[in-house]
């Protein structure tokens, strides 16, 4: 290491460096269990992924990581929790989609996504599944566009909660393809799903872990995924944008920490939170579930969350959507 210091750099400057109070904090922590909050319901992929990568994580830094499932307002009421708790690095927050389009959906958040949350690592993504009930009778997705054309309004589309990611997508496929579908929403993707098996509602767009179990069963039907290719999760199942040529949509998860965390606490779980998605068998779990692995840096998370907002936010001005908190 001697070549890069300049001359005259002593032991003793480079010794006050490694003792900086951020190199300190840095090294020491954690030193007491950290909170995961998880505004979403237990079971469902986000539910699947904090317990997975947040045992790995837990057992590497030597304390507990205590998700909580605090669900509320479309992820809001546990955002803000996290936006209230101390920047200390011991409450995080684990978000998905949502996260990124609730400001165009409700009125007056009680935060701001951005300036009062610190990114620290976007985790993992994957595609969804455009999935009917076999009964509707529809084998592709040019059949499920043709159907819906020919019966305006007339068929019903399950999703996950009013501002999912599910619903945003057929918001999209609408205006893409043309068509006009009635949306259901339910609370949560089990109870949606349960709905479409039973015949209750005709088709949904959910993320594979969710979905995976029942086509493969014969229960729905898997029409399309929203990735840009084709995917061995999802084997002989073509893409939407085979159809309707540009589209394309993600499930993803990441993490975020309160504003003003010290940055030596967000580059330490940076660090972990990749090492645990490295792990072969996390890696395979997750693969399994249909979610590739990303790990990235905290300033491409942010750059990430500023795009999915960008986008979807269009979706969401043009189809006029606005909820209730």
């Amino acid at each position: 290491m001697k070549h890069l210091l300049k001359p005259g750099f002593s032991t003793l400057m480079l010794a006050a460096i490694f003792a900086s109070p951020a190199a300190g904090i840095a090294q020491s922590y954690p030193e007491k269990p950290i909170r995961l909050m998880l505004p979403y319901e237990t079971g469902a992929f986000p539910d699947i992924v904090a317990r997975l990568v947040g045992g790995k994580v837990g057992d590497s830094v030597g304390q507990r990581i205590l998700v909580e499932n605090r669900v509320g307002a479309s992820g809001s009421v546990g955002t803000l929790a996290v936006v209230k708790s101390p920047a200390d690095g011991y409450t995080l927050l684990a978000v998905i989609n949502n996260h990124a389009t609730n400001p165009y959906l409700f009125k007056n958040l009680p935060y701001d996504r951005l300036s009062d949350l610190a990114p620290v690592t976007l985790m993992v993504r994957g595609p969804l599944v455009l999935a009917v009930n076999p009964k509707l009778g529809v084998s592709t997705l040019q059949e499920f566009i043709k159907l819906a054309k020919s019966k305006p309004g007339a068929l019903n589309f399950a999703t996950a909660g009013a501002g999912s990611p599910g619903r945003l997508l057929m918001e999209a496929l609408k205006i893409d393809a043309g068509v006009d579908v009635t949306m259901v929403p339910y609370k949560g993707t089990a109870i949606a799903l349960g709905e479409l098996v039973g015949g209750q509602v005709d088709a949904i767009f959910a993320a594979v872990p969710s979905v995976s179990t029942h086509y493969k069963a014969g229960r729905v039907r898997a029409l399309a995924i929203t990735s840009e290719s084709r995917t061995a999760i999802v084997p002989g199942v073509p893409t939407v944008g085979e159809t309707l040529p540009g589209f394309a949509g993600e499930a993803w998860m990441g993490l975020l920490a309160p504003a003003k965390t010290p940055p030596a606490i967000i580059d330490r779980l940076n660090a972990e939170v990749a090492k645990a998605l490295a792990l072969p068998d996390v890696k395979a779990r997750l693969a399994e579930l249909g979610m590739d692995t990303v790990g990235s840096s905290p300033a491409q998370f942010d750059q990430y969350l500023r795009a999915e907002s960008e986008r979807w936010g269009r979706v969401i001005r043009s189809q006029k959507i606005e909820l209730e908190q």
